[in-house]
Parts: C-alpha cells; sequence; structure tokens
C-alpha cells in the first residue's frame, strides 16, 4: 500500500500546484486590474502596486489552497477511473476510501495550512493591505471613516461605526470603548450613541449612554447623554489604526465579540465571522470529501470534467456561505449554526457519495 500511497499522492500534487499557481496570477492580475483606475488618475507608484500585490497574496492563498485541492482530485481520481486503474485497485481488495487516503490526508494539510495563515499572516498582511489601499484612495480625505470598521483611537480607545453618511459626515450606531481608569474593573467603560457627526478632531455624539462595567462584566452604572464631544487624534492616524474582521485573528475578533456582548450589544454578524474563522479553513477537506467519489464516478471524464465540476462545487459552496452568513447576521438562525451549516451539508453529501461508490 504505500507504493499506492505514493503513487496516489504524486499524482495529486502535480495538478494541485499547478492550480495553486495558476489562479494565484489570475487573481492577483483582478487586482491590478482593480487598481488601475487608482494608479492612472491617483498616479500610484509602481512600489505601491507591488506591496498592495503582495500583502494581498497571503489572502489570495487562502482561496487558491483549497481550489488546488478540489482541482486535484478530480484530476487524478478522475484519471484513475477513467484509464481503469481504480478498478484494478480495488480489484486487489482495498476499499476506496483506503485507496483515496492520501488525498483526504493532503486536503488536512491543505486545511491545516489555511488555517495558520489565517491566524498568523492574513490578517496583518490584510490590514497592510487596506491601510495602504485607504491612504491612496483618499488620501484628500484622511477623515475618512468606514463603515463595520474598528479603529484604534487615542488613550486606548477603540472606535466602531455601524453606518457612515459622508457626505453630512453623519455616523450612526457608534461605539466607544474606553480603557478603565481603576483596577477594580478589568472591563473597559461602553459608550454607545445613536448618531453624531465627526470632523478632523473630534466626533461629537448625540442621544448616547455611557456604561461602566464591574469586575465581572455586568453593567454597575448607566447613564445618558445629550451630546457628548470625544476629541480623537491625529486623522492620519487614526485613518491608519482602521480594521474591518479580515483584518483581525480569531482571537482579537473574539475579544472584541465577548467585550460588545457583556456591553449587552448586537454582535450577531461578529460572532458569524468569528465562527468561520475556523469553518472556512476546512473547505479544502469538506471539497474533497465531495469531490472523491465525484471522481471514481467519472469514467469518462477528463480535465474538462475536473474544471466543470470544481467550478460548480466552488459555486454552490460559496454561495451557501454567503446565504448562510447573511442569515446568522440577521438573526434568522444561531451564528455558530450559521457559519458550520455549509461544512455539515456539504460533509453529508460527500458521505453519502462516499457510501454509494463503496457500494457500487
Amino acid at each position: 500500500m504505500r507504493v499506492l500511497d505514493r503513487y496516489t499522492f504524486k499524482e495529486f500534487t502535480a495538478p494541485f500546484l499547478a492550480c495553486v499557481a495558476g489562479l494565484t496570477v489570475m487573481l492577483l492580475s483582478g487586482i491590478v486590474f482593480e487598481l488601475a483606475d487608482l494608479i492612472v488618475s491617483r498616479k500610484m507608484p509602481a512600489l505601491t502596486v507591488f506591496k498592495l500585490l503582495l500583502y494581498k497574496l497571503p489572502n489570495v492563498m487562502v482561496i487558491t489552497l483549497p481550489a488546488g485541492a478540489l482541482f486535484a482530485t478530480l484530476l487524478s481520481l478522475g484519471r484513475f477511473a477513467k484509464d481503469s486503474e481504480l478498478t484494478v485497485m480495488r480489484a486487489t481488495g482495498n476499499s476506496f476510501c483506503r485507496l483515496a487516503l492520501p488525498v483526504f490526508v493532503a486536503a488536512a494539510m491543505v486545511s491545516a495550512m489555511t488555517f495558520a495563515l489565517n491566524e498568523s499572516i492574513v490578517p496583518a498582511a490584510n490590514h497592510r493591505a487596506e491601510t495602504l489601499y485607504r491612504q491612496a484612495l483618499f488620501k484628500d480625505d484622511l477623515t475618512h471613516v468606514e463603515a463595520n470598521v474598528f479603529m484604534r483611537g487615542p488613550h486606548g480607545r477603540t472606535f466602531y461605526v455601524g453606518e457612515v453618511d459622508r457626505k453630512a459626515r453623519r455616523i450612526r450606531s457608534v461605539m466607544i470603548f474606553e480603557p478603565s481608569k481603576t483596577s477594580d474593573s478589568p472591563f473597559p467603560t461602553v459608550i454607545t450613541a445613536r448618531e453624531g457627526v465627526y470632523t478632523d478632531q473630534t466626533w461629537h455624539l448625540i442621544a448616547g449612554v455611557r456604561r461602566v462595567l464591574d469586575e465581572d462584566g455586568y453593567v454597575l452604572q448607566e447613564t445618558g447623554f445629550d451630546q457628548l464631544d470625544i476629541p480623537v487624534q491625529d486623522s492620519e492616524r487614526l485613518f491608519g489604526e482602521q480594521k474591518t474582521t479580515d483584518e483581525m485573528t480569531r482571537r482579537e475578533l473574539g475579544e472584541h465579540v465577548r467585550l460588545f456582548q457583556k456591553s449587552g450589544i448586537d454582535v450577531k454578524r461578529f460572532e458569524v465571522d468569528y465562527h468561520l474563522k475556523l469553518a472556512l479553513p476546512l473547505t479544502a477537506v469538506i471539497w474533497t470529501l465531495v469531490a472523491a467519489p465525484m471522481a471514481a464516478a467519472s469514467a469518462r471524464g477528463g480535465r474538462f470534467y475536473g474544471v466543470v465540476v470544481s467550478i460548480g462545487v466552488a459555486f454552490v459552496y460559496y454561495v451557501a456561505v454567503g446565504v448562510f452568513r447573511s442569515l446568522g447576521g440577521n438573526g434568522a438562525i444561531p451564528p455558530l449554526l450559521a457559519a458550520w451549516s455549509p461544512n455539515v451539508l456539504f460533509a453529508l453529501m460527500g458521505l453519502a457519495l462516499l457510501i454509494h461508490v463503496e457500494r457500487v
């Protein structure tokens, strides 16, 4: 079996590397195409473009690695089926699952690599890329504030805005976290406001509440206000400290989620993103579980079949992720269920297909 395992793994490796390389080049080319207007109108330097591509590369790899595993599974096992090698291998008494084990192991390695990238390199790289992009796009408006983005302010404050009207410079669903000034509570003071107006150095908040939390995270003191002025630091620095959930590690996002929950704030959308940071890296394993039995059943298939099925599986999966993410963020279903439902559904489909292939 060791010879067969090496043979299967070798057959998997070549299309995997080719697909990852090809898709990476395509996606990076797409990024350059999107930047074309900035390159021309804003005269973005070539060095900045190169840095953007370099910072975007880890995130692109997170997408292309699972796709490579899917494509390689369909091509390698599909060729075995087409050339009747799979039939010969199974005639020796080996089950299909055992023959496909090297492919499943390779997919697990890809998932582990994807998770490691997501937790170590991708958030920081995404943050640097987005900071460069924002600076190039809004260099004439450094007071630019984005919705659904975390921003680090002076004195350890963290700012969050739900909606932004840039023309009127109005902000809505504002949350500000101030570090506790005493050692009695590890939790920050939470300031929420229905709306406000922002300028270069100050946020003028309207109709809000200031909550002080005790050492257990419960509300100790709650004070309403009609208007509150919050000074911010130099806007250019604040601008560079903005962070989306894609620019945070799972641990960072988890800390924000727990803090929001203690403050009684709706965090369903962030909870879904938190769980997705663990669910999405398993894409390679889930896709391989579906692709392996499909490849075994495609004796007449070829590379075209592999490409078409790869695109189909990836498309349906990401549509499912988007739909369930929206349902979870809007509270229609629990965030944990929203994040893991696509994986569970595809895994069940893969197991059903595997059982069918084993019985044939």
